[in-house]
């Protein structure tokens, strides 16, 4: 994030046409790819109502979110469409049962193959709603990642949260260095017009049978760096 002193304005919200991709369907759960810039949940104000839940609805009715994303995180995302499913959904998320991995490219290319970044995070008070890493009074924040490719100036890596803080991708990367390419809040101008952040690994139990389902989706702008 350049340093302006205070938080980049809100933008106009101008949600993309499209929901994205149904993954998969059954009576139980509906996993979707959602595209970036669009609202995983209905946000505060009546601009702000469009979002994938309430597409989704209109076509397959009532849903129970379970989790989100960012509105510019893209990828797989996962709704109940009942609520025993929502509750057996919650408490796999709450118990830690769900797997969930993402891709990014960022700026640079981190020391050798695979990393920890485990930084406490807080709020960041001077730039609300922005968080910042915070060693004294932040939470515990812990990201694995791995390199997948090297393009000189920018790497795909591969990012598994073992926390659920707010923003913790977005700041652990900008903390050691390699902001994500596209990120307004908190990387650098860079030409890339949305930010390059994508849910793209998802294991959860399935809420009645108990059995694991995977799924998996490749971000569009993984090919944007050959």
């Amino acid at each position: 994030m350049t340093d302006t002193g205070s938080p980049p304005p809100p933008r106009p919200y101008r949600p993309p046409p499209s929901f994205g991709q149904i993954l998969f369907e059954d009576e139980h759960i509906l996993v979707a790819d959602k595209p970036t810039g669009l609202l995983s949940v209905p946000g505060r104000g009546a601009e702000r109502q469009d979002c994938l839940q309430r597409r989704l609805e209109s076509q397959f009715g009532p849903l129970v979110a379970v989790h989100r994303l960012d509105m510019d995180t893209s990828g797989l995302i996962v709704f109940a469409r009942t609520p025993e499913a929502g509750r057996a959904l919650s408490q796999a998320f709450e118990a830690r049962q769900v797997a969930k991995r993402y891709q990014a490219m960022v700026h640079g290319v981190p020391a050798g193959m695979s990393g920890d970044i485990d930084l406490p995070i807080g709020r960041d008070w001077s730039m609300r709603p922005l968080r910042k890493a915070d060693p004294d009074s932040g939470q515990p924040a812990l990201t694995r990642w791995s390199l997948i490719e090297d393009h000189g100036a920018l790497a795909l890596l591969d990012l598994a949260p073992e926390t659920g803080r707010t923003h913790q991708l977005r700041v652990h990367l900008q903390a050691i260095g390699h902001p994500i390419c596209g990120d307004r809040l908190y990387g650098r101008p860079d030409g890339f017009q949305s930010l390059c952040l994508h849910a793209c690994h998802l294991a959860l139990p399935h809420p009645e049978s108990g059995a694991v389902v995977e799924f998996s989706s490749r971000p569009a702008f993984a090919q944007q760096a050959r």
